[in-house]
């Protein structure tokens, strides 16, 4: 069964950093496509970013542009979500989850596009 275990949540002030880490089991990110959501209780999950098995990126929303950066290391099995000037709109549950997609990322940041999530990693930014 596949498994994908989020970690490197919690508290930080507004402005600082947070690296999140996507650990897998069950699958290898060589061949796989795996996105970075948040939600908010009450709010839709919110697709952020994608990376492709073959490292090719896609950005689904314009507010994390320029602080946030989605990366990979295959013989580590981890996605990372390096996270920069952090603001109070980015309190969330954090999640990953592989693509429905073989190998890419889909166009769309939809949650329907994705399988297998994590329990999440809760992030929490303060004044």
């Amino acid at each position: 069964e596949v498994q994908l275990v989020e970690s490197g949540g919690g508290l930080v002030q507004a402005g600082g950093s947070l690296r999140l880490s996507c650990a897998a089991s069950g699958i290898t990110f060589e061949d796989w496509a795996i996105g970075w959501f948040r939600q908010v209780p009450g709010k839709r999950r919110e697709g952020l970013l994608c990376i492709s098995s073959s490292y090719y990126t896609t950005n689904y929303v314009d507010s994390v542009k320029g602080r946030f950066t989605i990366s990979k290391d295959n013989d580590k099995n981890t996605v990372y979500l390096q996270m920069n000037s952090l603001g109070h709109e980015e309190t969330a549950v954090y999640y990953c989850a592989r693509t429905v997609l073989v190998s890419r990322c889909p166009e769309s940041g939809s949650p329907l596009l994705y399988y297998f999530w994590g329990r999440g990693t809760e992030v929490t930014v303060s004044s």
